[in-house]
This record gives structure tokens, C-alpha cells and sequence, in this order.
């Protein structure tokens, strides 16, 4: 399951007293959970940009103390920069990541909004996805007149403010809150020098293409006080590479440099320099939401093609990729690699790993890690420096608060044999759940994309990537079930003086020992279906391994049988009949359906290898 990650990109209103910068990223470090990635200030336009991630409550909570903080240090009646503002929190998107989604984001940047404004007497504006009014989507629109231009705004009707007073706020300005996309910045790197193959490249991929005209429009070549021949992309004179200028444009360009009068030799060979030049037309790119120009890059002595991917949902790094690949080929180039700057999303890189997966012909039911590996090595993102997953993916599966789970397996063995009651019957429940998925993901993938397997490959492809899935959520259930009862010890230390703090604490304890039998249940659950799927397996995969399908068979089995007496055991002490009422049924149910498909399961099983 992917874990909720929202990044945040504040822009500040100064750039120059590093102390302030300081002050403000200290209180957004204050929220436990969030992680400062970069601080990015300059001078001469007298703005910081910082980035930061974490959890979503989190994240508004470090965004409200930064933009607070700014308020209480920035004087915008003394702020002077080249970069536009309005405040001294300019503007403050918010990213989702992963495990959210853009509602979600949207209503969390609503939320910060509306406390900047009713705690700080801010005005806000919300853009972009969050925007209310079609003509504040736009941040460069919201931000016109800038700072000093705000006291006329405000008296404006049609721009009051979406949160806070529609009152100047002399020192602090206006602020815009809202959710954009995440911004992958991708450089593609050629084996050339010239500059000018990068650029053609990056106008064939970029959304708004590239310059064309139409009409009196086609190029000379020049040489000796004579026409020769048209030649496409040069100046008459024969010395110059241009694209796309017009016949006005290169009689002025070789008047003015060469001194050659080429308007008569023109109007001699039947050109009329006077007729209408053509108009100017946009031939498009090939992908939305890509922005790009080349470039050259000395550190690596080679030409590169920047790339912005504004929306990677629509268009990723391997779209673009794949189409360079091609355009570099015909121009007789080659894509040495690949670069992303800062950080990418994990839901973008694994999206990627799994299509070059798909073209290799392969199952994307591998372990994620797996996955993320296929993607860095198919994109080159080696190739000019480092790359390494753990530091630059945002959103990957945190293992970091799973101690058991990360344990060498002698280890965790012999800290199941202590005395101490945990981990115990559900942790162990949920390894053997997390082990059945793992045997049926691996027959699996031993038996599709070979030859001969075309008939049954997408059903054990997908088979292996939801036993991946549920791989992947049991093994988390290992801590969770240690965890589990988390809740209801917190209750039990509430205090029990009075007759409604017994109350109080004695609901609690209720609470808590509902929301911890819900762990052992999903164990249960997700159990289940790992029988499911072997149930597929067995039927589709590799006879030779039919007894590793039956083995997982059994370990999904006890993953139930364990899920459900952790359920059970647990009702005793809640009081609310209709809940245990609820829960038995659903063991029982549970319990009927796991017997009934593994006995299928071991019944084909034990028929094979007799």
C-alpha cells in the first residue's frame, strides 16, 4: 500500500537575509514527519523557494508555521526583488505524491487556506486545481499589480479574496494556496556537441512545437553574385544557417552583412521580395504537458535535451524517452542516458519500471524494488551520475517503523521464542499469508512469457502482480499486529478519578480493541485471496512446480485460520453485541471459504504428483 505523501513548495519573499530563511525552515522542521529536502534563495530576485514532504496532515501543519512565520519576519513594504509577489508567502502548492488523492490534496490546501486567513488576517487566494473561478487558475493573473497594486485589488468585488479579509495587509501582502502536478525535471543526454540537434529534438517533443510559416516562404543559396539552387535552412549568402526566416528577413539579414543587394538578383529570377511574407503557424509537439530546449552541457561534454514534465500522469520519462530514441536515430544520434534533477514520484518510476517490463515481455508481478531498478537501468539514469533510489524516489514503502519485517530470518525466529508476548500469533499469521502470496507470485512468473505459454500469460501475469500486492500488505501486518493494541494500552493509561473520566476511559478501551482486531482480520482477508489466486495458479502453472503451489496454498490457509483466531479471542472483551455478532459471522464465512479452496487447491495438487 502506498503510504500518504504530500510535497510542498512554498516561495518566500526573501532571498538575501539568510537568517530569516533559517528561522522559517526551522519551524517547518519542527513537525515531526516532515522532511526539508531543499532551500533554494536568491538574491537578486529577493525570494526563496523551499521544499519540504511528508505526510499530509503534517505537511499543512509545517506549511501554516512557515507561512506564520513569514508574516511575523518579512516587512513587504520594504521588500524589493525582480521576481513578482505579492507577499511575503508568495505562494505555497501543495503536491500530491502518492496514497493521495488530487481531492484530497485539493481540501487540504483549502483547509491551510482558510486558517491562513481567518488566524493571520491574510488574504488567499486559491490557483491552479484548487482554484473557484476559472480566471484564478492562472498564478501570473491572481499575482498582476503585484504587491503594491493589492489595495486597489481588494476594493475590486470580482477579486475578493476565496479565504481572509478583503483588507490590505501592509505587511504581509496576499498569498496564493493551491494543488498543482508534481514537476519531473528530466534531461536527456546525446553524444554530440552541437546544440542545434538537441534543440530540434526538444521543439519535435515539446507541447508547443515549433515555428513554421506558410506562403512566399522558401529559402536561397548564394554564392558568387549568383542564385545556384534553393537549399532548405540556409541564407542566401550561402554562409549562414538559419530555420524558417522569411525572404524579407533574409535580404535585410544579407544586406546588412554581406553587403550583397539581393532584392534585384531576387526580382530578376522572378521572386517579388514585396509579396506577403506567410504567416506564422505552430507545428505541435508530440506530448502534452512537456516543455523542452537543448542544451550544452560542459561538465559532461555533450549536448542535452532539458525537459520539464509538468503532468507525468499523461506524459513520463518513458514516453519521452522512447520518442528521443527515435528522433535521435534518424538524425544518425544516439540517447547515451538520462538525468532527473531533484526528485521524482514513486508512482511515476514505477509505472515506468512496469512498461519497459511489459515491452521486455515480462510479469510486472515482481518485488517493487525489482520494478524501481528496471526503471533507473532502462532510463540510463546512471549514465552521467549517480542515481540512487532510497535517496531520490518520494513516496517509497516505508520499512523504516517495521523492525520485525526487516530482520534476518534467524533473528526474528529467535525473538518469536522469547518470553515476551510479542511478536506472536498474528505477526506470525500474517508471515505465512505474506509467504503463500510469494510461492503462487513465483510459480507464476516461472510459468508465463515463455514460449508456448501465450494462451495463459495474462492470467498468471496478473495473478503475480496482485500476489504482490498482498505480499506486500501482509508483510507490513507483521508490525502491525505488534502494533495493534497501541490504541487500547493508550486508554488504558487515561485517568479514572471521576465518574466521567471512567466513562471516557472505558470508551476508549472500546475503541481500542475494535480498531485492533481490525488488523488480524485484514490478515485474515488478505489471506484469503492469496488462496484465491493460487486457486489460478494451480490450474495454470508449471506442473513441475504444482507442491510449491500447494505449499503456499497451506501457508495462505494458516494465514486465515491465524487472522481469524486473533479476531476471536479479542471479541471477549468488547461489549457491543453487535459488533461481536458481526465479527464472528465474518470469521465464520472466512473460515468456510479458506477450508473449501484449499482442499480444491491440495485435491489437484496431491492428483498431479501421484
Amino acid at each position: 500500500m502506498e503510504r500518504a505523501l504530500v510535497e510542498c513548495v512554498p516561495n518566500f519573499s526573501e532571498g538575501r537575509d539568510l537568517s530569516v530563511i533559517k528561522q522559517i525552515t526551522d519551524r517547518i522542521e519542527s513537525v515531526e514527519g516532515v522532511r526539508l529536502l531543499d532551500v533554494d534563495p536568491g538574491a537578486e530576485m529577493n525570494r526563496t523557494v523551499v521544499t519540504f514532504v511528508g505526510p499530509p496532515e503534517e505537511v499543512a501543519e509545517a506549511a501554516f508555521r512557515a507561512i506564520e512565520k513569514a508574516a511575523e519576519l518579512i516587512d513587504m513594504a520594504k521588500h524589493h526583488g525582480s521576481h513578482p509577489r505579492m507577499g511575503a508567502t508568495d505562494v505555497c502548492p501543495f503536491v500530491p505524491v502518492s496514497g493521495i488523492s488530487e481531492e484530497q490534496c485539493i481540501r487540504l490546501s483549502e483547509e491551510v487556506a482558510e486558517r491562513v486567513g481567518r488566524e493571520l488576517h491574510i488574504p488567499v487566494y486559491l490557483y491552479e486545481k484548487s482554484a473557484r473561478q476559472e480566471d484564478r487558475k492562472n498564478l501570473a493573473v491572481i499575482r498582476r499589480g503585484e504587491y503594491e497594486g493589492l489595495p486597489q485589488k481588494l476594493k475590486d468585488p470580482h477579486w475578493k479574496p476565496d479565504f481572509g479579509p478583503a483588507e490590505f495587509n501592509a505587511r504581509a501582502g496576499a498569498t496564493v494556496i493551491g494543488v498543482r502536478e508534481f514537476l519531473i525535471a528530466y534531461n536527456i543526454s546525446l553524444n554530440t556537441r552541437e546544440v542545434k540537434y538537441a534543440t530540434d529534438i526538444a521543439f519535435e517533443l515539446r507541447e508547443k512545437g515549433r515555428s513554421a510559416r506558410r506562403g512566399n516562404t522558401k529559402p536561397f543559396y548564394f554564392k558568387g553574385g549568383e542564385i545556384l539552387k534553393y537549399r532548405q535552412g540556409h541564407y542566401p549568402c550561402g554562409t549562414c544557417s538559419f530555420e524558417g526566416k522569411t525572404i524579407r528577413e533574409t535580404i535585410d539579414h544579407c544586406r546588412k552583412k554581406h553587403d550583397y543587394d539581393l532584392a534585384r538578383l531576387l526580382q530578376v529570377n522572378g521572386i517579388d521580395p514585396q509579396k506577403p511574407e506567410g504567416k506564422s503557424v505552430k507545428k505541435p509537439g508530440l506530448f502534452q504537458y512537456c516543455k523542452a530546449i537543448g542544451w550544452m552541457v560542459p561538465e559532461y561534454d555533450r549536448a542535452q535535451i532539458s525537459i520539464n514534465l509538468t503532468n507525468y500522469k499523461v506524459t513520463s520519462t518513458h514516453h519521452v524517452l522512447e520518442a528521443t530514441r527515435k528522433l535521435a536515430a534518424e538524425r544518425g544520434l544516439v540517447v547515451t542516458g538520462s538525468e532527473i534533477v531533484g526528485m521524482v514520484p514513486f508512482p511515476a518510476i514505477l509505472e515506468t519500471g512496469k512498461y519497459y517490463l511489459r515491452q521486455q515481455g515480462r510479469s510486472v508481478g515482481i518485488p517493487v524494488n525489482d520494478i524501481l531498478e528496471t526503471a533507473v537501468q532502462s532510463l540510463g539514469l546512471r549514465d552521467v551520475a549517480d542515481f540512487k533510489i532510497e535517496e531520490r524516489v518520494l513516496g517509497l514503502p516505508d520499512l523504516s517503523k517495521s523492525p520485525l519485517i526487516q530482520m534476518k530470518v534467524n533473528d526474528f525466529v529467535d525473538e518469536v521464542s522469547r518470553e515476551s508476548p510479542a511478536p506472536g500469533g498474528g505477526s506470525i499469521a500474517a508471515l505465512a499469508g505474506s509467504l503463500g502470496a510469494a510461492l503462487s507470485s513465483m510459480v507464476a512468473n516461472l510459468t508465463a512469457n515463455k514460449r508456448g505459454s501465450e494462451a495463459v500469460d495474462a492470467i498468471l501475469n496478473e495473478a503475480a502482480a496482485k500476489a504482490q500486492e498482498i505480499k506486500a500488505d501482509l508483510a507490513q501486518a507483521v508490525d502491525a499486529d505488534t502494533n495493534a493494541f497501541n490504541a487500547y494500552m493508550e486508554a488504558r493509561r487515561l485517568p479514572s478519578k471521576t465518574e466521567q473520566e471512567k466513562k471516557i476511559r472505558k470508551q476508549a478501551e472500546q475503541d481500542g480493541l475494535k480498531q485492533a482486531v481490525q488488523v488480524p482480520l485484514n490478515t485474515a482477508r488478505r489471506s484469503l485471496q492469496a488462496l484465491e489466486i493460487a486457486q489460478s495458479v494451480v490450474n495454470y502453472g508449471n506442473p513441475n512446480s504444482i507442491t510449491d503451489v500447494g505449499v503456499g496454498a497451506q501457508m495462505a490457509y494458516s494465514g486465515v485460520k491465524g487472522g481469524v483466531y486473533n479476531v476471536l479471542i479479542n471479541l471477549k472483551d468488547i461489549t457491543d453485541k453487535a459488533f461481536i455478532q458481526k465479527m464472528r459471522a465474518e470469521c465464520a464465512d472466512l473460515e468456510k471459504q479458506a477450508k473449501a479452496k484449499l482442499d480444491e487447491i491440495l485435491t489437484k495438487v496431491e492428483k498431479r504428483i501421484k
